[in-house]
């Protein structure tokens, strides 16, 4: 009757036999029995498939959609129709870990694609594929910094970077005794160039971490900082949310030796906060020390473009204990995502979605100080974000908002909060959030 079940009940006799055990309520003899449960499943009577849909749509017709205007590490890009059909196709869909090539190219050929644009988009020499979330991302960053420098365990980390990012890459310190020194931000809201330049000339730091943009949405220049910390024999991370860099001077060329960050801003909907995707890049002569897999081409006996998992031993099979990370699980479905939104939208379509980003969030921003109940909290340039201060109480306006079908942004304290807006925004979303605020 059940024949896609793997033990019959030989199987499972002769399983007790060589155990000790007479059946497999004993293997539960530890258990107490009040924990047991002592009758039937108290599960619903079952449902057609229609009436299970319409359980769900009721469910989801509490939902309230929001006008987004919140950012910090997550931002509200649209997702090219093309996305999904493309991950819904069958070819894609090749086993789960993609051993065995003759078996898993599709899998492979969207992995491969995907490290290749996103070496291109970071201006790195190679992607993995790939990671959780920027957050981890950052994390494995650091550790491949301690791992690079051999001798060295002292990472710097500015202040700058996403509090969530902070979080995540100090518990990743704390449990792999790695010395991570947060560098206080500037007064103007940037990077501390001068605390930094003096923790470096100690000339015992394996890595830097620095954002771009940063939390606040504000543009750092990086001008020379690669140069002073190669000086010093420390790695430089530079941290982006990935469609920024569709515009924004690339980690490459800033002269970094990791780029990482989340790349949910390339097509992936905001979903309730995930799944996301993590990248990772670097350069070849870090390619050793860096997590998760590396796809390569070559041809198959006919001449025919093919693509083989590489570089796997490192980490899974015989070098497990000097991995960086002994991550194996990609995030495939993210990867193909990412593919196919940067395929789609090309150079020009990348940087056309962060020009219309970049006007949107200046619009906003104008009409909200002209309302004279906010100002900004640094003067400096940003993006496609910003915070302000607010006369109020951020908790009441978020509130209010939100009662007017508008997320209003992430508060920073009960006076500030950060504001993002992306080329989802139209001028009358904008308008009426700005009326909202009166």
């Amino acid at each position: 009757m059940h024949r896609y079940f793997p033990h019959t009940d030989s199987d499972i006799a002769e399983m007790l036999k060589a155990v000790g055990l007479q059946k497999l309520e004993d293997l539960y003899a530890e258990v107490p029995e009040e924990l047991k449960l002592s009758g039937e499943l108290k599960l619903p009577e079952s449902k057609s498939e229609a009436e299970i849909r319409k359980i769900f749509e009721e469910l989801a017709a509490h939902n309230k959609p929001l006008t987004c205007f919140a950012g910090a590490g997550a931002y509200d890009h649209y997702t090219p129709s093309l996305i999904p059909y493309i991950a819904s196709r069958s070819e894609f869909s090749t086993s789960y870990t993609p051993y065995q090539a003759e078996i898993s190219q599709g899998t492979l050929m969207y992995i491969f694609e995907y490290q290749t644009l996103m070496a291109e988009l970071t201006g790195m020499e190679v992607s993995n594929a790939s990671m959780y979330d920027g957050s981890t991302a950052t994390a494995e960053a650091m550790m491949m910094a301690c791992a690079a420098s051999k001798k060295r365990n002292k990472v710097l980390m500015s202040a700058t970077l996403n509090p969530r990012v902070k979080d995540v890459v100090k518990t990743y310190a704390h449990f792999h005794g790695v010395d991570l020194e947060e560098v206080d931000a500037a007064s103007n809201g940037l990077i501390n160039r001068e605390a930094i330049s003096s923790k470096l000339s100690a000339d015992d730091v394996a890595g830097l971490i620095v954002s771009q943009p940063n939390f606040f949405g504000l543009v750092e220049d990086f001008s020379g900082l690669a140069d002073e910390c190669h000086a010093h024999k420390t790695l430089l991370t530079i941290n982006s949310p990935a469609s920024t860099l569709g515009a924004l001077k690339s980690p490459g060329e800033w002269g970094a030796d990791i780029a990482c960050g989340d790349a949910q801003s390339l097509g992936l909907p905001l979903n309730y906060g995930g799944p996301y995707i993590g990248y990772l890049c670097t350069s070849n002569s870090l390619i050793r020390k860096m997590p998760g897999r590396i796809v390569g081409q070559t041809v198959d006996a006919e001449g025919k473009r093919t693509f083989v998992l590489t570089m796997q031993a490192r980490e899974q099979h015989i070098r497990r204990e000097k991995a960086t990370s002994n991550i194996c699980t990609s995030q495939g479905m993210m990867c193909l995502y990412v593919a196919a939104y940067l395929s789609l939208m090309g150079p020009k379509g990348l940087r056309e979605v962060n020009d219309n980003s970049f006007k949107a969030a200046h619009y906003l921003c104008k009409k909200l100080l002209q309302t004279g109940r906010f100002k900004l909290v640094f003067d400096a340039p940003f993006f496609n974000e910003f915070c302000l201060e607010y006369s109020g109480d951020v908790d009441g306006l978020i509130k209010k908002c939100a009662q007017e079908g508008v997320l209003a942004g992430v508060k920073i304290d009960d006076h500030k909060i950060l504001i993002a807006a992306t080329e989802k925004r139209t001028k009358e979303e904008i308008d009426h959030f700005v009326e909202l605020t009166k």
